[in-house]
């Protein structure tokens, strides 16, 4: 079965993690330190309408076990509440919709672009209300949302602006990293994802006094100076601040991390190339459209590549006639505004277009040349 994702991991991976076998310390330590430094020096920003933007500093990251907890955790950092809105795309990962839940706060779904599946701030400002908190946003298939725009109307408004860049991880707008133009980005080294640590995630915060509450949020929310305080009497005394989780990575995630971050150039010109083979050979098929258009100033980071049949039963039919060809394929995500536990009586004719003939096809770096031949083939003998 040639897969929709799949990872990408080898010698180098298993000898990082010999290495931490072999330093006797398997949880969060130096090597995740490491991690998070590594990412620090990726991250790279430049001017925006004149408006100089500093590359993030160590002291605005911090790794979490994943980019769902890093959701959950901003409802808390954001003091976000009952009565609270918060607005994000329906088409989204269901652990935004259900970490605005559990603060008992309301998810406002909004329509996405018809075509590329990504919010714009129209989207969002038609949403507004007295009662709107804060936004999460998703980059959809590594492609850059209208964030630029985004970041400002959220500004303008007081409103808190969640960059979920799970998709996400090395894309960029005008010379800046998806994930740095709100108060919060958050990514995810999920199994499935670009860059894989198994699992586990990034945080970036605009305001590095927040990623000091979130150390202490994501650690049982520990004071750790309190028993450096009483080191000469009762050194293994500590203090809690705040009712914090568990929520971290550890040194073998982090060792992985580290050594797909350094393949991570040359996943993503695999996925560049396969990526732009589908739109060269699928763009000729008369009943398909191809919505997947990267404009001159970004960079995607090419985590999906999803095609639209023109005709609304075409494409459960081509699903199966993939799977049966053993390709698969899968629709992401399902619209959280169709699902009955958020009560919403939204009605958002673009996400329902796309929930109808959306297709994400396999892209991934593990891919043969005779994999995506087979995809190509097989889609343009769906019809023959």
């Amino acid at each position: 079965m040639i897969q929709i994702y799949q990872p990408q991991a080898g010698k180098e991976e298993l000898k990082a993690i010999k290495n931490v076998f072999k330093s006797n310390w398997l949880g969060k330590g130096p090597i995740t330190d490491k991690f998070i430094k590594e990412w620090q020096s990726r991250l790279i920003s430049d001017k925006i309408d004149g408006i100089a933007f500093a590359s993030p500093s160590v002291k605005q990251l911090i790794t979490i076990n994943s980019c769902t907890e890093g959701l959950f955790q901003a409802m808390d950092l954001f003091n976000i509440q009952e009565g609270d809105e918060v607005i994000l795309p329906s088409i989204h990962w269901v652990g935004a919709g259900n970490a605005i839940m559990y603060k008992k706060a309301t998810p406002i779904f909004c329509d996405v672009d018809k075509r590329t599946l990504n919010v714009t701030v129209k989207h969002i400002e038609e949403k507004i209300t007295n009662k709107t908190k804060a936004v999460i946003v998703l980059h959809y298939a590594g492609i850059p949302c209208d964030i630029e725009d985004i970041a400002r109307l959220c500004k303008q408004k007081n409103i808190i602006l969640i960059e979920d860049n799970a998709n996400s991880p090395l894309s960029v707008t005008n010379a800046q990293n998806t994930g740095t133009f709100g108060d919060l980005g958050i990514w995810s080294f999920d199994a499935m994802k670009v860059i894989t640590a198994g699992d586990g995630g990034l945080i970036y915060a605009e305001d590095p006094k927040n990623i000091e509450k979130l150390k202490k949020m994501t650690y049982l929310g520990w004071d750790s100076s309190s028993s450096e305080k009483s080191v000469e009497s009762k050194w293994w005394a500590y203090d809690v601040l705040v009712p914090g989780r568990r929520s971290i990575m550890n040194d073998i995630q982090s060792a992985i991390g580290i050594e797909q971050l350094k393949k991570s150039q040359t996943f993503i010109e695999k996925r560049q190339h396969i990526h732009e083979r589908y739109s060269k050979e699928l763009s000729k098929i008369e009943w398909l459209d191809i919505p997947n258009e990267i404009k001159y100033y970004e960079k995607s980071s090419y985590y999906m590549y999803h095609i639209q049949t023109k005709n609304k039963e075409d494409r459960d039919k081509l699903a199966k006639h993939l799977r049966s060809n053993d390709i698969y394929t899968a629709f992401r995500y399902y619209p959280l505004h169709l699902i009955e536990y958020y009560n919403s009586n939204s009605i958002l004719p673009n996400t329902e277009y796309a929930a109808n003939h959306t297709l994400c096809i396999p892209l991934h770096q593990s891919l043969t040349n005779s994999d995506v031949s087979k995809v190509i083939k097989t889609i343009k003998n769906y019809k023959k």
